[in-house]
């Protein structure tokens, strides 16, 4: 989606509130015992009270409001029986769509104490995302997002999961530019134009590559197995820079 006029950014803004808010609300009531069902029930609550409709349910059938994946879990997890336990990274993904519009963003986080090693991936990760938001502005490379993010993974000894890629949003949960690499490449001579719609959501591994699927058709692992962290925002492209629509409020 790009943004021409004043009320289509004021939309987005609102279902990104609402999405934001959903998020943060179930990773404040993470607490270990808890299963992942019963935390998706908490994200499908918020969003039914705010009028939002969950995206990868009306988009693509997925069998839950909400994407939960719990350790080797890296993306695309289904809510269910598995119960949350002290010391789990647990990635939550929202996005949902409200008057026509969509937002997605989601955050790795953790369940009590762990590790120093994930801990600092976590941050980093976090890092990892604001840097390629950073390089979000009109008459930009499109490129430029994923030579940033490698720059700074590199420098810290982490990997990308290269084919979880970022992607327009904002019309739909999906859209053009379909594929956003958030990964050093070549070739790519696309421009951000001004108020493109995207995610900026790079994957940041210990060693994992490539995201492999799981026999229930959905869940995604990382290929080699290592630990992974996600975090996602949706944002407009200006001129000066970008504006960031997920935001709790």
């Amino acid at each position: 989606m790009t943004i021409t006029k004043a009320e289509e950014l004021d939309g987005l803004k609102v279902i990104g509130r609402i999405v934001a808010n959903t998020m943060h609300a179930m990773a404040r009531a993470l607490e270990p015992g808890m299963t992942t069902r019963e935390l998706d029930e908490i994200g499908r609550a918020l969003l039914e009270a705010e009028g939002a409709e969950p995206a990868p349910e009306a988009v693509y059938d997925f069998p839950g409001a909400t994407c939960i994946s719990v350790n080797e879990e890296i993306a695309h997890g289904i809510p269910g029986d598995r119960v949350i336990a002290a010391g789990d990274l647990v990635n939550i993904d929202v996005s949902a769509s409200k008057d026509g519009y969509f937002a997605d963003n989601g955050a790795s986080f953790r369940v009590g104490p762990v590790t120093p090693a994930l801990d600092r991936l976590c941050r980093d990760g976090k890092r990892a995302m604001q840097i390629g938001i950073n390089q979000v502005a009109a008459g930009k490379p499109l490129a430029g997002i994923g030579r940033a993010i490698e720059r700074f993974a590199e420098a810290r000894e982490y990997t990308l999961i290269r084919n979880l890629a970022s992607h327009g949003v904002g019309r739909s949960l999906h859209e053009y530019p379909e594929e956003i690499p958030t990964w050093a490449t070549t070739g790519d001579r696309r421009r951000i134009t001004k108020g493109l719609v995207l995610t900026v959501e790079p994957f940041l591994s210990t060693g994992g590559m490539f995201a492999s699927e799981g026999r229930d058709g959905w869940t995604l692992f990382s290929e080699p197995r290592a630990a992974v962290v996600q975090y996602e925002h949706t944002v407009v492209a200006t001129q000066r820079g970008s504006i960031v629509v997920t935001v709790p409020g």
